[in-house]
C-alpha cells in the first residue's frame, strides 16, 4: 500500500505545536537549500523537493485539524489554534518569497517548461498566479501588513467556528411530559430519549444538532416548542436568543470583512469579491450577480405561488394559522407534502437502513465507474464508530481509501464534509502516493436495537460527500498541486458531488439501495412514485433560499466600503437581499449570518454562489445520462476520464465540454428543479 495512514491514537495535544514548528522549519530549510543549489531550475530541482516537504507538513497537520472538528476537546482546540498563526506565517513566507517567485518565473520562461506535461505546467502557472495573490509585488511594508492580515483572518475564522460549535452545544431542552412531543416520530423520540439517558436525565433531550433539530421543526405539534428551538437555532453565536451575547460573532464578522477588504485592496482589487473570482470559473463580478439574479427572477413567481398554497393549506388545519412564522413553515410544509403526495420522510426512513444505503452507494459507483469498495479492519481511527475502506478500479488496482464517520455526537462539528487526509502524488523514487479521504456526516446513530435509519435527505447528503470523495480518490494526476480537488476552481468543485446526488432519485438505483430494515423488502413502487412526485415540492422556495445566501455573501463582499460606519452593514445587506428575493419573512431576531460557517469559518467567502454555479454543470452533465442511460457504462467512463480523473489539471470549462460536447446550459437545472 503506497500510503502510510495517520496513527490517530498517538496524536497528543502536548506534542502538536512543537511537531508543527519542526515541520515548518524543515519546509523553510528545503526552500533555501533548493534556491542555493542551482540557478537553472527544473521540475525535479524546484517543484519536487518543496512539494515533498510540504506534503509531510500537510500529512502531519491534516489529522490534527480533522480531530479538532470531529472529537474536539479543550486541550486539542488550544493546540490546534496555537498552530494557526504558524501555518499562516509560513503561507505568507512562501507567497512573498521573491527568490522563490523568480525561480518559478525562470522555470516558466525556460525551454524545460515546454517539455512538461499539462498538469505540471498548470502547477507552475497556478503558482505564479498565487504569488501575485500573496502580494509578491508589494512594497516591504505592505507585504508585512499582508502577513498580519492573513494571520489575523486565520485566527478570526477559527474563533467564529468555535463560537458556533459552543453555542450549538450550549443549548439543550429537556422535556419530561410526552404530551408535549405529539406529532414527533418515534425515531426522533428514541434518539432524544437515548440522549437524555446519556446525560443521566429523565425524559427526552433535544439539541441544536440537525438530527435533533429538524424533526422538531418538521413534525412537532407543539408550536411553543418549535418556536423555542427555532429561536435558539436562528440566534446561535449572536446578540439575540437564549444565549445572547455569550458566544457573539458580531465583532468577529465585521473584523473579518474589514480585513478581507483591506487585503483585496492591497493586492489592487476594488473589493474582496473581485479577488475571490480571480481563481474561479466566473470571469467578472457582474457575471456572478447576473447569474444569481437571473435564477432568482425565474424562480420568484413560482416561489410566491408555493408560499400562497402553503398559507391557504395551513388555515384548513388550524383556522388561527393566518400569519405563518418561520417556525411554522417546515411543519405545515411537511403536512402539505403528505396531503399532496401521501408520503413523509419518516415513512421512508425504515427503507433506508445504513447497511443497505452504504452497500447501495458502492453498487452505484461500481455500475457507473467499475469500482469495487472493500472494508478494512484493524485501522487506527479517532472513534470506534469510524470505518475504513479501500477503493479498487475495474482492473483491480487500488486507487485510494477513505474513512467514513457517519454519526452525530458531542464535540463534533455539525454538517457534512469531505476533506483530504493524503493526496495523490508521485514520489521521488517514482512510486505513487495514493489518496485518502475523510467522509464526515452527522446522522442519528443506531438506537433501540435498530440499525441507523436515514431520511432520504441524509441519503442525498451521503452521496454528495462521496462525490467529492471520488473526485479526490480517483484522480490520475501525479502533480499534487492539481491532483484530486487541488487546483479545481471553487465554483466547479461541487460538480462531482451534486452530480452523484442524481442517483438517489433514480428508480433503477433505489431498487437495490433501499430495503426495509426488518423484512428487506425494497421500497414499494407506490411509495417510490410518491417520493419522486414530491421531489420538487417547494423547489422554488428552496432555490430562492440558496440564492438569498449566495447574493448576501457576494454583495456583502462586493459593496463593502471601509470608510463608512459599518456597524449594521451585514444585517442591512441581508435585509436588502431578503426584501428583494425572499418570499418568506425572517423574524427580526433571526441571526442566520452569525452561524454562516461556509463564508466566515470556511473557504466559501464571496463564493457561496459556487453551489448554484456547479449545479448548472451537474444537472447538465447528468442530462447526458438521461439521454443515453443512467447506468450507461460508456457515459460513466467518459465522466470518469474527463472529470474525475483530471483533477485541477485543466480548466473545468474545457473538461466539461470534453464530456458534454458543448457549453453548459441552465435549462437542465430548471427542469430538474421543476421550475418552468
Amino acid at each position: 500500500m503506497a500510503h502510510s495512514l495517520p496513527v490517530f491514537s498517538e496524536i497528543l495535544p502536548k506534542n502538536i505545536k512543537s511537531s508543527v514548528e519542526q515541520a515548518i522549519t524543515n519546509c523553510k530549510k528545503v526552500i533555501e537549500d533548493v534556491l542555493s543549489s542551482t540557478s537553472e531550475y527544473t521540475w525535479q530541482t524546484l517543484v519536487e523537493p518543496i512539494d515533498e516537504v510540504d506534503d509531510t507538513l500537510g500529512k502531519l497537520f491534516s489529522p490534527i485539524s480533522h480531530m479538532n472538528s470531529v472529537v474536539s476537546s479543550d486541550e486539542l482546540r488550544e493546540a490546534y489554534e496555537s498552530c494557526l498563526p504558524l501555518l499562516s506565517e509560513y503561507g505568507t513566507f512562501v507567497g512573498q518569497h521573491k527568490p522563490l517567485y523568480q525561480a518559478y518565473q525562470q522555470l516558466a520562461d525556460s525551454e524545460h517548461y515546454n517539455t512538461l506535461n499539462i498538469a505540471q505546467k498548470k502547477v507552475i502557472d497556478n503558482a505564479l498566479r498565487d504569488f501575485k495573490l500573496s502580494g509578491i509585488a508589494l512594497a516591504d511594508d505592505q507585504q508585512k501588513r499582508y502577513g498580519e492580515i492573513s494571520t489575523r483572518l486565520s485566527e478570526l475564522s477559527s474563533q467564529f467556528s468555535n463560537n458556533v460549535l459552543d453555542a450549538t452545544q450550549a443549548f439543550t431542552i429537556n422535556i419530561t411530559n410526552e404530551d408535549e412531543l405529539s406529532g414527533l416520530p418515534e425515531s426522533a423520540k428514541e434518539a432524544a430519549k437515548a440522549l437524555a439517558a446519556e446525560q443521566n436525565l429523565s425524559g427526552w433531550l433535544f439539541t441544536l444538532d440537525f438530527p435533533s433539530y429538524l424533526p422538531v421543526m418538521t413534525y412537532c405539534d407543539n408550536r411553543e416548542l418549535r418556536e423555542k428551538v427555532y429561536t435558539a437555532f436562528a440566534t446561535r453565536a449572536s446578540d439575540q436568543g437564549p444565549n445572547a451575547g455569550e458566544f457573539d460573532n458580531s465583532e468577529n464578522m465585521l473584523e473579518i470583512l474589514n480585513l478581507r477588504h483591506e487585503l483585496a485592496q492591497l493586492l489592487g482589487f476594488n473589493n474582496y469579491a473581485e479577488k475571490s473570482i480571480e481563481t474561479k470559473m466566473a470571469s467578472q463580478t457582474s457575471q456572478v450577480i447576473q447569474f444569481l439574479e437571473d435564477l432568482a427572477a425565474k424562480s420568484k413567481s413560482q416561489g410566491e405561488t408555493e408560499l400562497a398554497e402553503l398559507t391557504e393549506f395551513a388555515k384548513t388545519i388550524d383556522a388561527s394559522a393566518t400569519d405563518l412564522q418561520a417556525w411554522d413553515l417546515a411543519y405545515y410544509g411537511e403536512k402539505l407534502k403528505q396531503e399532496k403526495y401521501s408520503i413523509s420522510d419518516e415513512e421512508l426512513r425504515p427503507y433506508f437502513p445504513e447497511n443497505k444505503i452504504v452497500a447501495g452507494l458502492f453498487q452505484v459507483v461500481h455500475k457507473l465507474f467499475g469500482l469495487t469498495i472493500t472494508e478494512c479492519s484493524d485501522i487506527d481511527t479517532w472513534h470506534k464508530d469510524v470505518k475504513f475502506y479501500d477503493v479498487f478500479d475495474s482492473n483491480n488496482n487500488l486507487r485510494g481509501s477513505f474513512y467514513l464517520d457517519l454519526y452525530a455526537r458531542a464535540k463534533k462539528r455539525g454538517g457534512a464534509w469531505m476533506d483530504d487526509c493524503i493526496g495523490r502524488r508521485e514520489l521521488a523514487n517514482g512510486d505513487i502516493q495514493l489518496p485518502v479521504a475523510y467522509l464526515t456526516c452527522n446522522f442519528n446513530k443506531p438506537v433501540g436495537g435498530k440499525p441507523a435509519l436515514f431520511t432520504h435527505d441524509e441519503v442525498v447528503t451521503l452521496f454528495h460527500e462521496f462525490g467529492h470523495g471520488l473526485h479526490h480518490m480517483l484522480t490520475q494526476i501525479n502533480a499534487s498541486g492539481v491532483s484530486g480537488i487541488n487546483g479545481v476552481p471553487w465554483d466547479a468543485v461541487e460538480l462531482p458531488s451534486q452530480f452523484l446526488e442524481n442517483w438517489c432519485y433514480e428508480p433503477e438505483a433505489l431498487a437495490f439501495m433501499s430495503g426495509h430494515y426488518e423484512t428487506g423488502e425494497p421500497l414499494p413502487k407506490e411509495m417510490l412514485d410518491k417520493m419522486l412526485a414530491a421531489k420538487n415540492f417547494q423547489s422554488a422556495m428552496q432555490m430562492l433560499r440558496q440564492l438569498e445566501f449566495s447574493l448576501f455573501d457576494f454583495k456583502m463582499h462586493l459593496n463593502f466600503d471601509a470608510s463608512k460606519d459599518n456597524t449594521n452593514y451585514i444585517q442591512n445587506i441581508l435585509d436588502e437581499v431578503r426584501a428583494e428575493y425572499s418570499v418568506t419573512k425572517a423574524p427580526s431576531f433571526n441571526r442566520f449570518q452569525h452561524g454562516f460557517g461556509h463564508i466566515f469559518g470556511g473557504g466559501y467567502a464571496a463564493g457561496y454562489y459556487s453551489y448554484k454555479w456547479a449545479e448548472v454543470l451537474s444537472a447538465d452533465a447528468f442530462s447526458r445520462f438521461e439521454e443515453e442511460g443512467v447506468f450507461n457504462q460508456q457515459v460513466g467512463h467518459d465522466f470518469l476520464t474527463n472529470i474525475l480523473e483530471k483533477g485541477g489539471s485543466q480548466e473545468p470549462s474545457e473538461l466539461f465540454k470534453a464530456f458534454r460536447g458543448r457549453e453548459p446550459s441552465i435549462d437542465a437545472l430548471l427542469r430538474h428543479s421543476g421550475i418552468l
